[in-house]
């Protein structure tokens, strides 16, 4: 396809100036509209604007401007088509070969917090609409709407004799749609938010996400894989979490550190989480970072190896020289001290991520892909204190076992179904996660935990369905015991829990993850 005229009509004009001087040195036509018209002009470039073309001038603040039969007309035409030739030589109007447009930038608008009505000038309807008809016309037209094509066609244009090929329009074509498919989903979430929050759950589901990078692979060497990211981020997150060190993220990296850096958001003291296959191996807080980390590690420190470490505080000296001691996939913390960063540098492969001053701002969804569907769920979790807590046991827990318990209650809901976390203080001791039946995590929790857990407190992320978690749980020498309740043999394991001694509250909400 040859390209003898083009629109240029850009909202983001990098590189339009020497895009559009290399479109003139091959003497190319350009058209364009006020802005990039202004830009161009400014640098010596000729063209043709295009109220000149349309005999009407850009109207209601730059709503109306190239929604007009001379401009369209030229773009949609098939040249293969006589009749449409025929009808765009009665009309006078010319063909237009090559459409470089991008869209006003919504997205920015709208994570400045700007007004409603400031945001909504921002919506683009020419420049899709100048998109899309060029897109539907691919084979006759090509449509940039990415800066970093510019040279790419460039190059092609000018080996070529101004043609470009078939598997290049093509590529151009589904690039734009994608363009304009994300632009659209974004107001629409925007505006649902704004206009419409009831609409939790809409009929069609749409969202937007933007690459951030391709990875090496997926779960698997065999599985080819890239990250996306939500266009507007208001929390601190694995997402935008700056790499300061150490190889490229993998996809199960990613996967690690995001668990164990949303665990380690939950708590307002230092905390330190270390995770494998996305469930802790240990989680501690203390009154200093170093301290947190070293009783994380301490948790199980087999387990621990390899294992990628979170840190709601930052990441100091003391903290370092403790890490440093042993094999680490990944660190992340809101920020690294410069002596910390220096001596965690000297291992070359271990990947030190940045996210700045944390935020417990959890908005947005939950999404879980399944063949051919999405399953989606709001993020948030009910908060508990003392006050939501029933004692169902004769024997009530001290104010120390009441405090452990909800801090392992706080862990459970990042911890694998079906789940059991045994801690002692504001420590775990044992982990049992992820297993099929309750009874199986309790004794893997005991087998974690040896001898510490005598004295420990037991969370369990859904009722017992049967004593015999609590029996293993008395034998590993658990004192109290923090469950949903609402099991039909409810009072088989509250008879249990008193034939042990033991205390036992219920929550009555359960916090399974999956």
């Amino acid at each position: 396809m040859r390209v003898d005229r083009a629109i240029l009509s850009v909202s983001n004009k990098e590189g339009i100036v020497d895009f559009a001087t290399s479109l003139t040195k091959l003497g190319i036509e350009i058209v364009s509209t006020g802005g990039t018209a202004k830009k161009l002009a400014d640098a010596g470039i000729l063209a043709t604007e295009v109220s000149s073309l349309t005999g009407f001038s850009e109207m209601l603040d730059g709503r109306v401007k190239t929604l007009h039969p001379f401009i369209h007309g030229g773009i949609l035409a098939r040249r293969d088509n006589q009749k449409h030739m025929k009808e765009l030589a009665e009309h006078g109007i010319k063909p237009i070969d090559l459409v470089c447009v991008n869209l006003y930038p919504f997205k920015e608008a709208a994570a400045a917090d700007a007004k409603l009505d400031e945001v909504i000038e921002e919506i683009d309807v020419g420049g899709p609409t100048l998109i899309r008809a060029a897109a539907k016309n691919y084979r006759d037209v090509a449509v940039i709407v990415n800066p970093r094509d510019y040279s790419t066609l460039t190059k092609e244009l000018t080996e070529n004799k101004k043609t470009l090929s078939e598997k290049t329009l093509s590529r151009l074509a589904v690039s734009a749609f994608t363009h304009t498919a994300g632009y659209d989903a974004f107001i629409q979430q925007y505006l649902r938010e704004k206009l419409a929050p009831e609409e939790q759950f809409p009929e069609s589901f749409v969202l937007s996400f933007d690459k951030v990078q391709d990875l090496r692979y997926g779960e698997n060497p065999y599985q080819q894989a890239a990250f996306y990211a939500e266009p507007t981020l208001t929390e601190n997150c694995v997402t935008n979490a700056k790499q300061l060190h150490g190889k490229q993220l993998s996809f199960n990296n990613i996967l690690d550190i995001n668990d164990a850096f949303e665990l380690i958001k939950e708590f307002e003291k230092p905390t330190a989480a270390i995770i494998k296959h996305t469930n802790p191996c240990g989680v501690a807080t203390a009154a200093s970072i170093e301290e947190a980390y070293a009783k994380a590690n301490e948790a199980d420190s087999m387990s621990a190896f390899g294992g990628v470490i979170a840190l709601n505080r930052e990441c100091n000296l003391a903290t370092a020289e403790k890490i440093n001691e042993v094999f680490v996939e990944a660190v992340i913390a809101p920020s690294f001290g410069e002596t910390a960063l220096t001596l965690l540098e000297t291992k070359k492969n271990i990947r030190l991520l940045e996210t700045g001053e944390l935020s417990k701002n959890v908005s947005g969804y939950d999404l879980k892909k399944v063949a051919g569907g999405l399953l989606v769920q709001t993020r948030n979790y009910p908060e508990l204190t003392t006050a939501n807590l029933t004692v169902a046991s004769r024997k009530k827990p001290n104010p120390n076992e009441i405090e452990w318990m909800l801090y392992a209650w706080k862990i459970n809901r990042h911890v694998k179904s079906n789940s059991i976390i045994f801690c002692k203080g504001l420590q775990t001791v044992g982990i049992g996660a992820g297993q099929m039946s309750r009874v199986d995590a309790v004794k893997i929790a005991s087998f974690k935990a040896g001898e510490k857990a005598c004295g420990a407190v037991m969370a369990s992320d859904a009722f017992f369905p049967f004593r015999d978690g609590i029996d293993e749980a008395a034998k590993a020498g658990i004192s109290a015991i923090i469950q949903p309740g609402g099991s039909i043999r409810d009072k088989e394991v509250i008879d249990a829990v008193n034939e042990h001694g033991m205390s036992m509250v219920f929550t009555g909400v359960r916090c399974f993850r999956h």
